[in-house]
C-alpha cells in the first residue's frame, strides 16, 4: 500500500484526500516510479474543480501529471531505462489513467525523460511542463529566432518564466506583463527585456514603442478570453498570438473579424503537442537539457510543501501569487 491523494467529488481543494491504495506491477510500455517531488499545475486544479478541458471519467479520481523520482520496475516491451535511473515524468496523458499525486506512481515509459546530471528532483519536478510548453509552441511551433520579440501574460507563472529563458536562449526579446508593479523587480530579474503592469499601462502603446511600431512577432497568452482583442493589436503582420491557458474562465473571441487584421495567426497550444509526438519531445528534452547544463535554464521554483499538505498546496495555487511552480515533496 502507499499513499496517494484521490477525491471523491469535484470541489475546491479541500475534497483532496490523502489516502493508502495498492499499486499493481507495470505493465507493457509501463514502469513504476518512486516518486520524490510532484510538481503542480494550474490544470490539476481545473480538473479537480471541473473546468478541465476533458472531465472526470470516474470517482475515486486521480490528478498529477508532472513528478520526479526513480525507476523501482520495469515493464515488459520498455526499453532504456533500469531500475534505479533517475527521471521525471511529463505531461503526455490522461490523469483519468495515471496518477502521480502519489508515494508511487505507474507511469508510461513514453512519458518518462531521463534526468539531467545535478538535477535534484524537486528542480526535477518543476522544469519539464514549463519548459516544454514555452520551447514546444515558441521554437517548434512558432519558429521563433533570434531578434523576434515575444509578449508574455502571465509571466510571474512557471510557464512565464521559462518562456524567458527559452526567448534568450534563441536571441529574442521577451516581454513581460503582470498585472501590478509587485512583480516587475522579479520578472526584470528573470530576464524580462520589459514589464509592462497592465493595470498603469497600455499595452499596445507600450510594445509598439519597444519594436519601433514593428509589433511583437509572438504574443504567449495564458489568459485568454476578451483580452485577446488588445493583444491582437500587438502582433506584428504574419506574427502569432497563441492561447495556451484559460485563467480568465469567460469566452475567447476571435479576434480577427472585429480588427479586420488578415495576417493575424491565432491558435491554441497545450503541451500535449510536444509530448505526444516522440520526435517532438526528443528534440525538446536536447534542447531543455542544453540549456540547463550550459546555465543557460533553471527552474523557478516558488514554495515546497509535503505531500500531507497537499490541500494547502492547492489553495496556494489558487491564489495565483507565486512567482514560478508549486512543488510537493515525498518523503519515504
Amino acid at each position: 500500500m502507499v499513499k496517494a491523494v484521490r477525491f471523491h467529488e469535484l470541489g475546491g481543494p479541500e475534497v483532496l484526500r490523502l489516502e493508502d491504495v495498492d499499486v499493481a506491477e507495470p505493465g507493457p510500455g509501463e514502469l513504476l516510479v518512486r516518486v520524490d517531488a510532484i510538481g503542480l499545475n494550474r490544470a490539476e486544479a481545473l480538473f479537480r474543480g471541473g473546468h478541465y478541458i476533458e472531465p472526470v471519467r470516474q470517482f475515486p479520481a486521480s490528478l498529477g501529471a508532472e513528478a520526479a523520482g526513480a525507476v523501482e520496475a520495469v515493464g515488459p516491451g520498455v526499453t532504456g531505462f533500469e531500475v534505479g535511473a533517475l527521471v521525471s515524468v511529463v505531461p503526455a496523458f490522461s490523469m483519468n489513467d495515471y496518477n502521480v499525486y502519489a508515494e508511487r506512481a505507474i507511469v508510461p515509459a513514453s512519458a518518462v525523460v531521463r534526468r539531467p546530471a545535478g538535477l535534484g528532483a524537486i528542480e526535477g519536478a518543476a522544469v519539464w511542463m514549463p519548459f516544454l510548453t514555452a520551447y514546444g509552441a515558441l521554437v517548434e511551433v512558432g519558429g521563433m529566432r533570434a531578434g523576434d520579440t515575444v509578449v508574455l501574460t502571465a509571466a510571474s507563472s512557471g510557464v512565464g518564466l521559462a518562456a524567458i529563458q527559452v526567448a534568450r536562449r534563441v536571441g529574442a526579446v521577451p516581454v513581460a506583463t503582470t498585472r501590478t508593479p509587485a512583480k516587475r523587480e522579479a520578472l526584470l530579474k528573470a530576464g524580462a527585456a520589459e514589464v509592462i503592469v497592465t493595470g498603469e499601462e497600455d499595452v499596445a502603446d507600450r510594445v509598439l514603442a519597444v519594436t519601433g511600431g514593428r509589433g511583437a512577432e509572438f504574443v504567449f497568452d495564458a489568459v485568454a478570453g476578451p483580452g485577446v482583442v488588445d493583444l491582437a493589436r500587438v502582433v506584428a503582420p504574419g506574427g502569432t498570438l497563441f492561447v495556451y491557458g484559460a485563467l480568465s474562465g469567460e469566452a475567447t473571441p476571435y479576434p480577427g473579424i472585429e480588427l479586420g487584421l488578415p495576417a493575424l495567426n491565432m491558435r491554441t497550444y497545450t503541451v500535449l503537442e510536444t509530448t505526444r509526438d516522440p520526435h517532438r519531445l526528443r528534440r525538446a528534452e536536447a534542447f531543455v537539457s542544453s540549456g540547463l547544463s550550459s546555465g543557460a535554464f533553471a527552474p523557478a521554483v516558488d514554495r515546497v510543501f509535503p505531500l500531507a499538505e497537499v490541500v494547502e498546496a492547492h489553495r496556494y495555487l489558487e491564489a495565483g501569487n507565486q512567482v514560478g511552480k508549486i512543488v510537493l515533496t515525498v518523503d519515504h
